[in-house]
């Protein structure tokens, strides 16, 4: 049995479950971000937290590289998509190429038989296979970054977390004496971590500055490039008070990439803001591919709660999603995700939004 040991807590307290299980365990540290001059990347002392932690628990520590792979698979789609003006979520690219793609070759090689994640999330057998299902701590579930994962992969894999809570995981490496049982919570970019994220996406793409418009196509300012925006962004706009109209808060609503031009709107719950319905593509069915239509529940970012919804089966793989209510600020590049009471069905790449607005217009 390889375990993913990041030197955190989560993956720690795997390990340690699976150890207390009987399990033959060995541990593999993944380095996968290398930036010499990079202030934020904690990946060194990570490997010192994994190394302490591996000599507590008695077990083999690895350490590898996958940081071209990453570099080719996750971080060159990531910076494709900003520069066409989407929004990405890396986390899910990394979990199907890095940690559940190559890792999991890479301890096959090894000639484990199963490979374990810190994740928060439950793989639970099904008739028709491995299913993914919603972790027990609701606040940590994290199903939605594993929906596109092949089943295949998730069958040899274990995740001991999914029926436990975080304060619950945090007190079993407390009580056994490791060392990282209050480490905070790792947060930012997959493996690259939280950094002024404006700053380190420039160090990669050309600024394209262009006018900021109000929905009317009044000019109000200068945004830097339309890389470096996503809607519904309040912060980092600096056109306040310029306007002349009251002081509401401005957030973005739209890229207009062939004017170069950032629309925004004033108010939280600006109509503009609002979508009733989206079309995913390249979607990746984690249940039995459904071929009519079908009610479920759907998140458009993580965190979100189920939102209400028809799944509607198109061809070359899209699926058009259709809201029970009009959804805020749903961007393309990130990725919409299924639910069918606790299980997965799976999910795709946010293409295209259809309007609220549009919708009322029609009615």
């Amino acid at each position: 049995m390889i375990v993913g040991l990041s030197g955190g807590v989560d993956s720690t307290v795997a390990a340690l479950l699976l150890r207390r299980s009987g399990w033959d365990v060995q541990g593999l540290f993944m380095s996968n971000w290398e930036e010499d001059d990079d202030a934020y990347c904690t990946a060194a002392q990570d490997f010192q937290d994994a190394r302490a932690v591996a000599a507590e628990l008695g077990i083999a520590l690895h350490r590898v590289s996958f940081a071209r792979e990453y570099r080719e698979h996750v971080f060159a789609h990531f910076l494709r998509e900003h520069a066409h003006g989407r929004t990405p979520n890396p986390d899910v690219l990394c979990n199907r190429e890095i940690k559940f793609g190559v890792a999991l070759a890479w301890a096959r090689r090894l000639g484990a038989a199963h490979f374990a994640t810190g994740h928060y999330a439950r793989l639970v057998p099904a008739p028709d296979g491995t299913a993914l299902c919603k972790a027990r701590d609701a606040l940590k579930d994290q199903s939605y970054f594993l929906h596109a994962v092949a089943r295949t992969h998730l069958a040899q894999t274990l995740m001991p977390l999914g029926e436990l809570e975080k304060p619950a995981v945090r007190e079993l490496a407390r009580r056994a004496g490791l060392p990282v049982f209050d480490k905070r919570d790792s947060t930012g970019i997959c493996f690259i971590g939280e950094r002024p994220f404006r700053e380190f996406l420039g160090r990669f793409l050309v600024r394209t500055p262009g006018p900021i418009e109000s929905s009317e196509g009044e000019r109000l300012g200068m945004h830097q490039g339309l890389a470096f925006y996503t809607l519904g962004q309040r912060s980092g706009l600096y056109i306040g008070g310029r306007s002349g109209r009251a002081e509401q808060p401005w957030y973005v609503a739209a890229k207009n990439a062939a004017r170069n031009t950032l629309v925004v709107v004033q108010g939280h719950d600006h109509p503009l803001l609002w979508s009733c319905a989206l079309t995913a593509g390249g979607w990746h069915w984690l249940a039995p591919p459904r071929h009519e239509p079908c009610r479920c529940s759907v998140k458009v970012r993580y965190r979100q709660s189920d939102q209400a919804a028809r799944l509607e089966p198109l061809a070359d793989g899209q699926v058009r999603v259709v809201f029970e209510q009009p959804q805020r600020a749903v961007t393309p590049g990130q990725y919409a995700v299924a639910y069918e009471g606790e299980r997965c069905l799976g999910g795709g790449v946010i293409e295209s939004v259809t309007p609220a607005l549009r919708q009322r217009a029609a009615a």
